[in-house]
Order: C-alpha cells, then sequence, then structure tokens
C-alpha cells in the first residue's frame, strides 16, 4: 500500500480534491440547513426540497434515506452532513453509530473503552495473515 492509498482500509473514504468536487452540491445542500427557513422546508417535503439542487439521484437518495456512509461514497463530507442529522434531532455519536452499525450505547461503550480494535481493521486482507510470535 502507498503512502497516499486509502482504498484497503476498511470504512475509510479519503475526501481529497475529487470527493470535493463529486459532493459539492450534496455538501452545499447540507449547508443550506444551516437556516431555520431551510430546515423547515427540507422537513415539509424532502423530495421537493432535494430537487431544488443539482445533485445526483444517487446522492439524493442516500440523503432520503439517511445512509451517511454512502452519503460519504458519493462526496459528502461528515462536517457538512452533521447539519442534515442535526436537522432530524440525531446527535453525532447517534450517526457515527449508525455508520458503524451498532447502536448508541455500544458505539459509547467503545469510545470510553479505547474505540474500535484495530485487529481486522487496518487493511483488506488482514485476517487471512498468520501472526508468527517472536
Amino acid at each position: 500500500m502507498s503512502a497516499g492509498d486509502f482504498s484497503t482500509i476498511p470504512g475509510t473514504v479519503l475526501f481529497n480534491a475529487s470527493q470535493a468536487r463529486k459532493g459539492y452540491w450534496l455538501n452545499q445542500f447540507c449547508m443550506s440547513l444551516m437556516k431555520a427557513e431551510n430546515r423547515s422546508r427540507f422537513l415539509a417535503d424532502e423530495r421537493a426540497s432535494l430537487a431544488e439542487w443539482p445533485m445526483t439521484e444517487e446522492q439524493r437518495t442516500a440523503v432520503l434515506e439517511r445512509d451517511y456512509n454512502r452519503c460519504l461514497e458519493l462526496g459528502g463530507n461528515i462536517y457538512f452532513l452533521v447539519k442534515l442529522g442535526a436537522t432530524d434531532g440525531v446527535s453525532v455519536a447517534a450517526m457515527a453509530a449508525s455508520m458503524s452499525g451498532v447502536t448508541v450505547d455500544e458505539y459509547t461503550d467503545m469510545m470510553l473503552t479505547g474505540g474500535r480494535s484495530p485487529v481486522g481493521n487496518r487493511y483488506i486482507g488482514e485476517e487471512a495473515e498468520t501472526v508468527v510470535e517472536a
């Protein structure tokens, strides 16, 4: 793995210039949720509100399904996506838990005990290797 290659790290989406370009309108939509009138309009009719933005249909679907991991894959940035969660009254911990596939309590416990184990999470294929003790 080269120093700039993050594709083999499970669950990692590198937010680089390419991702920023891909997610520009998705992130702009999320930023618009900082204004109360935009939050109200979105919550009143999500599809109509999203139709006002030149996002891809995949991005709109990810927002409608609140699939935050898919939003990241489609160029979303977590710092913008938390505005969507806040619009729904969802905490950052609850968003992170859903993105990690665990409950909020499980996520909180995991973070309080040092985070996710690195075993099996360092790179894809790692679990197939055998470790030789010295």
